[in-house]
């Protein structure tokens, strides 16, 4: 079975197998951010984007951006790495809005 892996994604070593399984599992994390704010969008009908999206977003960023690394592709490398500053700066935002809601109600 492991073999039939590693000729599937064309990878030579059980590491690198690893690394494809993190790679998809990162990309199911990223992708899920999508399905949270759809179904959001849906249920209040109109366009929202709930704090979930981002910790989807910066679980799927963090560990694409470990794979990025891993493969050392500076292109995939630069792009995570801005969307990780993108997404710890809208929780940020999100966050000090309710500081300042519970301190004047």
């Amino acid at each position: 079975m492991i073999e039939a892996a590693l000729d599937f994604f064309k990878v030579d070593t059980r590491a690198e197998l690893i690394w494809v399984i993190i790679g998809l599992g990162a990309q199911l994390l990223f992708s899920m951010r999508f399905i949270i704010q759809w179904i959001a969008s849906e249920k209040q009908r109109r366009s929202v984007v709930p704090e979930l999206f981002w910790w989807f977003s910066i679980t799927g960023g963090v560990t694409l951006l470990a794979y990025a690394i891993h493969r050392q592709d500076p292109v995939f490398i630069l792009g995570q790495s801005l969307g990780v500053v993108i997404y710890i700066r809208n929780l940020w935002l999100i966050y000090a809005e309710k500081r300042t809601t519970r301190q004047n109600p």
